[in-house]
């Protein structure tokens, strides 16, 4: 394959409207945690296909196919890291959703070929379509709604025992929306930098 690839300008706000409409569209109630294996499978049909070595080998958890129509997901992954199996699913839902015209656009029928396709990105091109879907994801598996309502929840909860301390607080809250939305504790850490009012860093 040779070819440039432009990756399409597509802001916060943009993102967090198509977020926001995805839900509405495929889980309406927005309850939590976002049955996002669920949406994929049952909702978007896509079939997940667990590849032993996947990251080992390709330094990648998953990869969405050029047809848009199945997403490859490390088996390691895939068995034992539900909070990263989880976002590598919606990472690359966000991809289909942001960018389905582009994975269309560039045909590869194999892993390798899928690397390749990766590679003739520009480095800032790359960046920023990666960005746009881990935007997308961090936005579909911890909705703004949820987020701030938590944090509050779970703020007057600690300080109701007694706990004064602020990174003390911080760190138990970051513990248990990890547990809410069943993330990691990064993807709620850049969630809170982008929308919680009550967590201060």
């Amino acid at each position: 394959m040779s070819f440039e690839i432009t990756a399409p300008y597509k802001n916060h706000n943009y993102i967090a409207k198509a977020a926001d409409r995805f839900l509405t569209k495929y889980h309406p109630k927005k309850s939590y945690p976002i049955p996002v294996e669920e949406i994929a499978e049952f909702k978007l049909r896509l079939d997940i296909i667990p590849i032993p070595g996947l990251h080992k080998t390709f330094d990648v958890d998953g990869f969405l196919s050029s047809d848009c129509k199945s997403i490859s997901v490390d088996e390691g992954v895939y068995q034992s890291r539900p909070g990263r199996y989880r976002f590598t699913l919606a990472h690359e839902i966000g991809h289909l959703v942001l960018h389905k015209d582009m994975y269309n656009r560039y045909k590869f029928d194999n892993i390798t070929e899928w690397k390749e396709f990766i590679e003739k990105f520009p480095e800032k091109e790359y960046s920023w379509f990666e960005w746009q879907a881990y935007e997308f994801a961090g936005l579909v598996l911890v909705p703004p709604v949820h987020l701030n309502k938590r944090v509050s929840y779970h703020t007057k909860e600690i300080e109701s025992l007694g706990i004064k301390n602020k990174d003390v607080i911080n760190d138990r809250v970051i513990e248990f929306l990890s547990e809410d939305f069943v993330v990691s504790r990064d993807v709620i850490q850049r969630r809170l930098v982008r929308e919680a009012k009550k967590i201060i860093f």
